[in-house]
């Protein structure tokens, strides 16, 4: 078995939640893009990153099914294992930096993947949906046909705070039932939104956001080493 190491991305102020994030600090033992999506479904973490060049910053992120040009919790989770000053990903040059108990990245909205930001009315709402059946997908309280979307369910928890409450719904097709924090749809939500955000997704994971000049946003959180 590949060595890997095991981080929680964006977890809570003490310490617990977070999403789950497998590290392949030497990239080189497994270079072919096959070998790599095969161990990624074998782990079958939300994402897992492969570094290729710890000290430039050169990742490479795979879902249990896809490659990703970005995504992210695993560029805030391995901005803070390499602590460098920038990563390198297919999409472009993501910032890095580390401020107190926060890792922070910056990225652009449009480098994330296409998710559907589907707005609830209130928190009870969130928290009361439940996971698509095997077999839909992600259709979230959308009719059979339209069951296509990765959804991001959010709220306001507290408009004027900027606080949000959101779940996240992959689909079967990324072989993940729900996703406990997610920093490309968060980067989205706040492109929308155009206002720095405070969210807690899943099971209790906090993002924080906050817009940047010239289109960037910062997406930050919490990272611990599980092992």
């Amino acid at each position: 078995m590949t060595d890997y190491d095991v981080l929680r991305v964006f977890c809570a102020p003490n310490g617990g939640y977070g999403n789950e994030l497998g590290v392949v600090r030497d990239g080189t033992v497994l270079p072919e893009t096959g070998r790599r999506q095969e161990l990624a479904a074998e782990l079958g973490f939300s994402e897992t990153v492969f570094v290729d060049d710890p000290e430039r910053g050169v990742v490479d992120i795979y879902t249990p099914t896809l490659r990703l040009p970005f995504a992210g919790h695993p560029c805030v989770g391995a901005a803070w294992l390499l602590d460098v000053p920038e990563l390198v990903t297919p999409a472009g040059v993501v910032g890095a930096r580390l401020d107190g108990e926060f890792t922070w990245i910056e990225a652009r909205p449009e480098w994330a993947p296409p998710r559907t930001l589907r707005q609830y009315a209130t928190v009870a709402e969130v928290e009361a949906l439940e996971v698509p059946a095997k077999g839909e997908r992600s259709g979230v309280g959308v009719p059979p046909d339209e069951v296509s979307e990765w959804v991001y369910a959010w709220a306001w928890q507290d408009e004027a705070a900027g606080r949000v409450r959101a779940r996240a719904f992959p689909g079967r097709d990324d072989g993940i039932d729900e996703d406990e924090a997610t920093g490309a749809a968060a980067l989205l939500l706040t492109g929308r939104l155009g206002r720095a955000l405070n969210i807690t997704q899943g099971a209790g994971s906090q993002i924080l956001t906050a817009p940047q000049p010239g289109g960037w946003v910062e997406i930050g959180g919490r990272v611990r080493l599980e092992r």
